[in-house]
């Protein structure tokens, strides 16, 4: 059905326009170029141009979706790659200890479904229980079971206009009625904004793409005004510059904290995330993972973490580097003209009053670097840059240079 590159072949879209799907009636395939991308609709004009299908085996639901669209992972050699926001240092040498450990015949055994070496691990590094210590297959899983098990009420869930795109993508997937709350001109997100009633109040903090912080005065004050529903801080990036929430999880029993070990501990490849809340929270979202997946982290996942956890040193040392890479970055974008907005996270949001984002994304590209361009509104003029190495961020800005010459 595909090709080496995860396009449709002509001859596969078209066996699958001849032949029926489940029942009587044919699947209505259109195509285009060499690429297929099954995005969903509830006709065929309405999909991406790339492939139209309507599959009477399809529920009504999946119709309705309009699936979330992760970063571009190019499987290119010698690209500067400054558009997802991975780790440009590796994870701790003890981890790939631990993995390379782990690697026996024990392998034929399943996990331990609750991971309870983990759960301790991230216990211990925050001064909680572990009953207090959800953990998954990445934050995105782990948000997904927060959408799932606090979010389904009456009223809408509330969260920023500007935030991450797969935030809309769930409460379409869960049927979550939702109110995105815009930010501030200078995309600050103002708490006071969210001080009315709802079903759920979800932000990331540092946002994202912008990386703007909230400090943790103002996430208290919305906690005291805000007691009869979940509020859940989401802190992928919390590690680059901010103090994370998890220390008022005891006086707040409404507040989850989720967090990444794929951002400040390099492990994006490995897919661990785990939430941070009052036992009762925590049991919400055991639930909904046992009706879903009493599995989600493999013996290998487990493992690491666990080593990532345990390794403070080499934490300290490579998100201080990033750090200090950032603040060098955004001084050097500032020279070039770029306007840089505040940012405590592994990415720099930045815009060129005279030049248009698209364009600027594009000749990057050609000298074979990659950054972050969305277009949506208020913010299509902005690119999201990646913390990269020194050498990745030398690159970048020697291109600019050479761009805006």
């Amino acid at each position: 059905m595909l090709d080496s590159s995860g396009a449709l072949s002509p001859r596969s879209a078209q066996a699958l326009t001849n032949r029926g799907g489940c029942g009587s009636k044919a699947a209505h395939v259109h195509f285009t170029g060499n690429h297929a991308a099954c995005m969903t609709a509830q006709t065929p004009d309405s999909l991406p141009p790339t492939i139209r299908a309507v599959n009477p085996c399809w529920s009504p639901l999946v119709q309705r979706l309009t699936p979330y669209l992760p970063g571009e992972q190019p499987k290119l050699n010698n690209l500067v790659k400054l558009n997802t926001n991975e780790n440009p240092y590796g994870p701790s040498p003890l981890v790939l200890e631990a993995i390379q450990a782990e690697l026996s015949d024990a392998l034929r055994l399943y996990p331990d479904p609750n991971a309870d070496r983990l759960k301790q691990a991230i216990a211990d590094y925050y001064g909680m229980i572990p009953a207090q210590v959800f953990v998954g297959n990445g934050s995105d899983e782990v948000l997904a079971h927060v959408f799932h098990g606090l979010f389904q009420h009456s009223a809408p869930l509330l969260f920023p206009d500007i935030t991450y795109s797969f935030y809309p993508v769930y409460c379409g997937l869960y049927g979550i009625d939702f109110a995105a709350v815009p930010l501030a001109d200078d995309f600050i997100l103002q708490v006071q904004d969210y001080a009315r009633p709802n079903g759920g109040i979800i932000f990331p903090n540092p946002n994202a793409p912008t990386g703007c912080l909230l400090p943790p005065a103002d996430i208290e004050w919305l906690l005291q005004r805000n007691r009869d529903s979940a509020v859940v801080i989401d802190e992928a990036y919390i590690d680059f510059g901010g103090a994370t929430a998890i220390g008022l999880v005891n006086r707040y029993p409404n507040l989850l904290v989720t967090q990444t070990l794929s951002k400040a501990r390099s492990l994006a490849g490995l897919r661990v995330g785990f939430a941070v809340g009052h036992p009762e929270l925590i049991e919400a979202l055991e639930r909904i993972k046992n009706s879903f997946n009493s599995y989600p982290l493999d013996r290998l996942a487990i493992a690491g973490a666990v080593a990532a956890m345990a390794d403070r040193e080499h934490f300290e040392r490579t998100r201080q580097a990033i750090i200090a890479s950032r603040e060098h970055l955004g001084a050097a974008l500032r020279e070039l003209g770029f306007a840089v907005l505040p940012s405590a996270a592994n990415f720099i949001f930045a815009r060129h009053p005279d030049r248009d984002a698209a364009a600027l994304a594009t000749a990057l590209r050609e000298h074979r670097i990659i950054v972050r361009h969305f277009r949506q509104p208020r913010i299509e003029q902005f690119l999201r840059i990646t913390i990269g190495d020194p050498a990745q961020n030398a690159a970048l800005i020697a291109a600019l240079r050479h761009i805006l010459a």
